[in-house]
């Protein structure tokens, strides 16, 4: 036998509502357990062995949940925070309790976004010592250094001492454009930019950044040792895992079950 789990936890934690929610629905009859309507949601079930159904369609439990979500700029990496509001909030009735992101983005940064309660994968997927790919986009103010891509291929070493492993730098075409507006990925517009008659108008260069690291506001301090400054960041890849094209900032999916299979054998789970 295995560990039983009371009914209104087991449909809160697969995204039926919260528990209150759940109460009112088994009032009205809309939960059955092996066949038979249950009313009273403070019965325990066993997952796998007890058939649960609402609204008619079956309930299966997953101990360990995985959600990719597009951070948009503005929210925190966190499961709680006073003054912001939090990556584990965008997911509304489906975020279990237990659910955190693995690793952080920046509050201005967008992008990909690992949230899960399995503790163990996010631990092998932030260690630097399984080498899992994180790539970023990123929009340069300034010109960077002319041997950019070959110091972060060496490792870089910043000014305050912080070692980096070796990074993949692309520069991407375009570089040295003048930039008039967005960058055509949602992120920021030139509205309100002005400057003085005869000063040279800004240069702004495209650039895609591979890290197997994510030291503190690492790819920010990268580009500033390259002589450019980051004006906007974007993540859209984080080992197996790539941000859809159509997937807008706040917007939210389950992993595939292929996907975390992936997953694990990307971080050598086995």
């Amino acid at each position: 036998m295995g560990e039983k789990i009371r009914l209104d936890r087991f449909l809160a934690d697969m995204g039926k509502g919260s528990r209150s929610q759940v109460k009112e629905a088994a009032r009205k009859g809309r939960v059955r357990v092996n066949g038979q309507v249950e009313r009273k949601t403070d019965r325990k079930v066993e997952p796998g062995f007890d058939q649960v159904l609402f609204d008619g369609c079956e309930v299966r439990y997953c101990t360990w949940e995985y959600y990719l979500l597009n951070k948009p700029q503005g929210v925190v990496s966190a499961t709680e925070d006073g003054r912001h509001r939090t990556v584990v909030e965008l997911l509304g009735p489906e975020g279990r309790k237990g659910l955190f992101p693995v690793g952080r983005l920046d509050i201005d940064t967008e992008g990909l976004l690992l949230l899960t309660n399995d503790g163990e994968l996010a631990h092998r997927l932030l260690s630097p010592k399984k080498h899992v790919d994180k790539q970023y986009y990123a929009l340069v103010s300034g010109r960077l250094a002319r041997d950019a891509v070959e110091q972060a291929a060496a490792g870089m070493v910043l000014a305050d001492g912080t070692k980096l492993l070796a990074a993949k730098l692309e520069i991407l075409p375009g570089q040295g454009r003048r930039w008039h507006g967005g960058d055509g990925r949602g992120g920021l517009s030139a509205k309100g930019r002005t400057r003085e008659e005869g000063q040279e108008e800004p240069c702004f260069t495209e650039i895609r950044l591979t890290l197997q690291e994510g030291k503190f506001h690492q790819v920010k301090r990268m580009v500033e040792a390259l002589g450019g400054t980051v004006v906007y960041l974007k993540r859209l890849s984080m080992g197996p895992l790539k941000l859809e094209e159509g997937m807008r900032p706040g917007e939210y999916r389950r992993l595939t079950q292929e996907e975390v299979l992936l997953l694990k054998e990307w971080t050598g789970e086995g």
